[in-house]
């Protein structure tokens, strides 16, 4: 009889512990990668011809599918996209097919290195970020931006560049391509 008086007291205990247990390993996830960036994924990064480059509205973008959160904050994300690249290129035609290229290709399910929340191991999802989350994706972004203050596109070396022109490729050339 007393063996199994402890045995229950080692149940309820262990009934006690484990929400407590699966929620400490719930919140635990692995670091974030440094931020990188492609430009304007799978898009051009300016006109062909004449002076409209809207490679800086991407690489802001690319800043915040980096990071990740809800799905709120990736629709947010896309609509400030689509309107920087019309303020930019002055074509609401090509913001818009860029606005549904994104939202078509962008999603979190999708194994991309562009893909909404790349900055986390794939299967994260529209999980909002804890405030440790937060400061571990400020500190590396700050450390991005302590190598591009203003956030610029380097201008392009093939071609000659207008006034203003820039192109999207990383100040870290190892990090061209963000890794998934």
């Amino acid at each position: 009889m007393n063996a199994v008086r402890v045995l229950a007291r080692r149940v309820r205990c262990l009934v006690l512990l484990a929400p407590w247990l699966l929620a400490s390993c719930a919140t635990l996830s692995a670091p974030p990668a440094p931020f990188t960036t492609d430009g304007c994924s799978l898009f051009p990064d300016r006109a062909p011809a004449g002076h409209a480059d809207w490679c800086d509205c991407c690489l802001a973008h690319d800043l915040a599918y980096w990071r990740g959160g809800t799905a709120e904050q990736r629709l947010a994300a896309d609509q400030a996209l689509r309107a920087c690249v019309a303020r930019r290129s002055g074509s609401h035609a090509l913001a818009e097919a860029m606005f549904v290229g994104v939202r078509a290709g962008g999603g979190p399910e999708l194994r991309t290195p562009f893909r909404w929340g790349y900055a986390w191991p794939y299967g994260r999802g529209y999980r909002p970020l804890s405030e440790a989350e937060g400061v571990a994706l400020q500190r590396l972004e700050d450390d991005y931006r302590a190598s591009n203050p203003g956030l610029q596109c380097r201008p392009a070396e093939a071609a000659p560049a207008a006034p203003g022109a820039s192109a999207c490729a990383s100040p870290h050339p190892a990090q061209a391509t963000p890794s998934p």
